[in-house]
């Protein structure tokens, strides 16, 4: 590969992949706020207030490390990714720009209402900016997807007499069928990460005997909301999207598994090592004939292989796809089983007592951010080599006049920047882990 594109993709993959950390967190937190301050306008108990008030600060907090995170991957559409921005910005930038006027106007506004308008708003006005959070943070999300949708599977588009690529259908490129299930089954994503967060910290402040109301609330509301968005992100979202792939991007989906040689009844692999050089996969541990019949609802249908697709439209890394796509694959079905037993003793009346589970529930917030990161870079390392498939190679795309020194220099400053950035954002966490869910004398009453 050459020196500057991989640099360029190192570039972006960094960038991308650290601001992820903050809107993970934030677009699943909406919907739970959303949660908390319903009960809290229906019931008229204050605790609901406080705890969603708690929320609406680290909410805050993620919500501007995203934004100064995020902001310079639009630059490096230009400073990285010049051709690609040229050649296709008729089409991305219709999805990009719509989601910087509506979505995130919508939500930063509604934010400001709902993080110090309280008093003023009243309950039931302050309830609707904490909806308008949502519903911008949501859709800020739809249009992200859009732009990658369209990306993984193009449609509504034109290409010009010059070589670029131009919108031809705005309701096509919105109603991409890849969004269908990528769309969902990333904001379910988000809504795991929030609720083992929020779970995590509940648990904490049990064990730690501080804010032991809010602690059980937490982990109450995070337990429920995480069962039911696991069982979802599994099936039907993540199975449909397995099928768009295998249907879409045949040679991914055996770089995903694995599969080197076609096979009718193929089998789903657990575990095992890619050896590319030999086409084999090592010591593999097989369900028999389940990935024919997951992806085709048939058990003797066939799969095909790596072997069958030219070498160069295989993925790039073959052995990181599949390490990527496994991990996420093990961590959802792991988050799974931590919910499902949960929700168990929580309806049993045993799970603010059980110290282990608690311990469990503790520790696990880590889980559904390296989930997430490896589901996204399964489907862009899988989507490779192509940048838009089937339209623009990876190497076509990237700017043929920065050098791969001055990527390195930029990314090495970045890395700088965001280690710092980095260790604002857990200071500042922590400060509010600290302060606590328990209410001040300046705090605003409910109603008032």
């Amino acid at each position: 590969m050459d020196d500057a594109l991989a640099i360029h993709r190192l570039h972006f993959a960094f960038t991308v992949t650290f601001h992820y950390i903050f809107p993970q967190l934030t677009m699943g937190l909406a919907l739970l706020l959303v949660v908390l301050k319903t009960i809290a306008w229906k019931t008229g108990n204050e605790h609901y207030h406080q705890a969603a008030r708690f929320w609406a600060r680290i909410f805050a907090i993620n919500f501007v490390l995203g934004v100064v995170t995020g902001i310079p991957m639009e630059f490096q559409f230009g400073t990285n990714w010049a051709r690609f921005s040229k050649g296709a910005g008729g089409v991305i930038g219709q999805t990009l720009a719509m989601e910087g006027m509506f979505s995130f106007f919508l939500e930063s506004t509604f934010l400001g209402l709902f993080l110090f308008a309280e008093e003023r708003l009243g309950p039931a006005l302050h309830w609707l900016s904490g909806v308008c959070v949502f519903l911008g943070s949501w859709l800020s999300g739809y249009f992200i997807i859009a732009t990658d949708a369209w990306m993984q599977y193009p449609v509504g588009y034109k290409v010009a007499a010059d070589g670029s690529i131009g919108l031809a259908s705005l309701a096509e490129l919105l109603t991409n069928p890849w969004i269908l299930w990528q769309y969902p089954h990333n904001m379910l994503a988000s809504v795991i990460t929030a609720s083992f967060v929020m779970s995590a910290l509940g648990a904490f402040y049990i064990l730690a005997k501080a804010s032991v109301a809010f602690g059980q609330t937490f982990v109450r509301v995070g337990v429920i909301a995480g069962m039911i968005a696991t069982a979802l992100v599994m099936f039907p979202t993540g199975d449909q999207q397995g099928r768009m792939v295998a249907l879409h991007q045949p040679a991914t989906l055996a770089a995903m598994e694995g599969l080197f040689v076609a096979k009718e009844g193929a089998p789903l692999v657990l575990i095992g090592q890619p050896d590319v050089e030999h086409g084999r996969l090592d010591n593999p541990i097989k369900i028999p004939r389940m990935l024919s019949f997951l992806t085709y609802q048939r058990w003797h249908a066939k799969i095909q292989g790596l072997n069958d697709f030219p070498r160069d439209h295989w993925p790039d890394n073959v052995a990181l796809l599949y390490y990527s796509y496994h991990i996420m694959v093990g961590l959802g079905t792991l988050m799974a089983a931590v919910m499902t037993l949960s929700l168990v003793l929580l309806l049993l009346g045993r799970l603010y007592g059980n110290r282990a589970m608690l311990w469990i529930l503790m520790l696990a917030f880590p889980f559904p951010y390296i989930a997430t990161t490896a589901g996204w870079m399964t489907a862009e390392i899988g989507r490779q080599p192509w940048l838009i498939y089937g339209l623009m190679r990876t190497a076509e795309g990237t700017s043929a006049r920065v050098s791969a020194g001055s990527g390195m220099f930029t990314l090495l400053g970045f890395m700088g920047l965001y280690a710092l950035l980095g260790v604002l954002f857990l200071f500042s966490v922590w400060r509010e882990v600290q302060h606590g869910p328990e209410p001040t004398p300046s705090t605003p009453t409910e109603g008032a």
